[in-house]
């Protein structure tokens, strides 16, 4: 039934955006903010007023410890920021290495879908601190000549190895999203089907999967400090050596703050394409 418009209206269509984004009028406006202060000052009364709170304060909550806490873990930071940007490289291109070979058609690839099954099978049961254990000390126990004994490349390998399993689903759901007549229509026009699956069905593939790709790379950004026990000096390991030399937790805090202002940017970026994405849908849909 081409042509015929769409029964539900533009605005109705979009309400979900309204109600992510807070579109309020201003009576509701001013209802929100109450409830807010008002459910968050119920729970700061109840949080300061709790008998241990003097104790966590002084734990938890040092100005002076944060601030010369600080320099140290921004330097250290340099090491995930250098691990994510690396991994995240070559998660993009294995991952879709993975997606392309698990999606290739007949029984002539049947070898290769079922080593990409296999391996994504593996690679998402295991969990990502036990691949890292495995090759941070299992390859230089094994002191292979010429095989690099360090740290930082074996932590970086197993995270790729473990992340491109679960990026390499991301990307075969896009693959699967492109509706059979694009590649139908591509085959009309002579190309073959590895031709017609590089020219038309992966890249409106990839273009619907950049925000779902994004999300994962908010978790890998945050995974980047599981190499730290293996023995690399980051975040998080600068984290335990500050908390150790000061007696004190508030170096975690200071941490965690870093990883908040790197993670909350994201997200919000992330937001703001699908927002994209979705308006414009809406208006495909209302022409």
């Amino acid at each position: 039934m081409s042509g015929v418009a769409p029964t539900t209206p533009p605005e109705l269509l979009g309400s979900r955006d309204s109600r992510l984004l807070g579109r309020l009028r201003p009576s509701s406006a001013v209802t929100a903010l109450l409830s807010t202060v008002v459910v968050f000052g119920v729970l700061g009364y109840i949080v300061v007023n709790a008998p241990g709170w003097p104790r966590v304060q002084q734990s938890f909550f040092s100005a002076d410890i944060f601030l010369e806490s600080l320099p140290d873990l921004l330097q250290a930071l340099l090491i995930n920021i250098q691990l994510f940007l690396i991994a995240e490289t070559l998660i993009l291109i294995f991952s879709l290495v993975l997606a392309v070979m698990r999606s290739l058609p007949g029984p002539v690839f049947f070898p290769f879908r079922l080593m990409a099954v296999v391996y994504i099978d593996i690679f998402r049961g295991i969990p990502s601190i036990l691949v890292i254990f495995l090759l941070g000390f299992g390859i230089p126990g094994l002191r292979l000549k010429g095989v690099t004994n360090d740290a930082f490349v074996w932590g970086l390998v197993a995270i790729v190895l473990v992340w491109s399993a679960y990026v390499a689903e991301v990307y075969r759901a896009g693959i699967e999203a492109v509706h059979p007549s694009q590649e139908a229509a591509a085959r009309s026009l002579g190309l073959s089907r590895l031709q017609a699956l590089r020219y038309v069905v992966l890249p409106q593939a990839i273009r619907r999967v950049i925000p779902p790709l994004l999300n994962d790379f908010i978790g890998l950004q945050k995974d980047t400090a599981l190499v730290s026990f293996i023995g690399v000096v980051e975040v998080f390991r600068q984290m335990q050596l500050d908390a150790g030399g000061a007696f004190n937790f508030t170096p975690y805090l200071a941490g965690a703050f870093i990883f908040l202002l790197l993670t909350i940017p994201m997200a919000r970026f992330v937001d703001w394409l699908v927002a994209r994405d979705r308006k414009r849908q809406m208006a495909t849909l209302a022409r």
